[in-house]
């Protein structure tokens, strides 16, 4: 997929699986330590896609020239307006952005810029602040985004404690609304209950298919 970074124009690799028929398309982002073959993502997918929803996988600049630690936001929001340009050049004309920590933050981004328009946003582990750092949030701009929002969050999650803290963002939002995975961690692991990152993905594949679905997206 074409994306118009400012330091050039570049190419980002994707894994489109189309759905005949499809109820909602979704775009699905991957964390900053994972591109989207990560079985969370593969799993996720998968199982969007078996429940009639269109999923288009793809990864950010730094993951296509092979390395591992993230490059500047302004990278990610372009990346993020490339989605949307190939899926408009595909003949899909509304999709909800979703993504794994990064991913989703990067997506929340580029919607308050302008950058992106989804029709909904959906946060698997929004990373308010570094685990341990609630003194420097990043969620300045959410504010500014006006479609519905859903943060899926684990309720052990370092990455939003104190949880008074995420309320009180989430409070400023204009929609949005949490579902809290009893005992997961920013993984969606829970403690004592071994499970592939696959299967955990696709755990997640239900509530987030019905908040899509409920967007009443064509």
């Amino acid at each position: 997929m074409p994306v118009a970074l400012p330091t050039g124009d570049a190419e980002v690799s994707g894994l489109w699986a189309d759905v005949p028929g499809a109820t909602a398309t979704i775009a699905l982002a991957h964390g900053a330590g994972a591109g989207m073959t990560h079985p969370f993502l593969e799993g996720l997918a998968s199982a969007l896609s078996d429940s009639g929803i269109a999923v288009l996988r793809f990864v950010f600049p730094y993951v296509e020239a092979g390395r591992r630690m993230p490059g500047p936001a302004a990278h990610a929001v372009a990346t993020w307006a490339g989605v949307q340009g190939w899926l408009e050049a595909e003949g899909v004309g509304a999709f909800v952005a979703v993504g794994k920590s990064y991913g989703g933050r990067m997506a929340s981004v580029a919607t308050a810029d302008g950058a992106a328009t989804p029709q909904a946003l959906v946060y698997l582990g929004y990373p308010l602040h570094a685990p341990g750092r609630p003194d420097k949030p990043r969620a300045e701009h959410l504010p500014r985004i006006t479609v519905p929002q859903l943060f899926v969050e684990g309720e052990n999650d370092p990455f939003i404690a104190p949880r008074e803290q995420f309320e009180g963002v989430v409070a400023t939002c204009h929609d949005a609304r949490v579902h809290w995975i009893e005992g997961a961690d920013h993984s969606f692991a829970v403690k004592g209950k071994r499970r592939p990152a696959e299967e955990i993905g696709a755990g997640l594949a239900g509530v987030v298919g019905e908040f899509v679905r409920g967007q009443s997206i064509p």
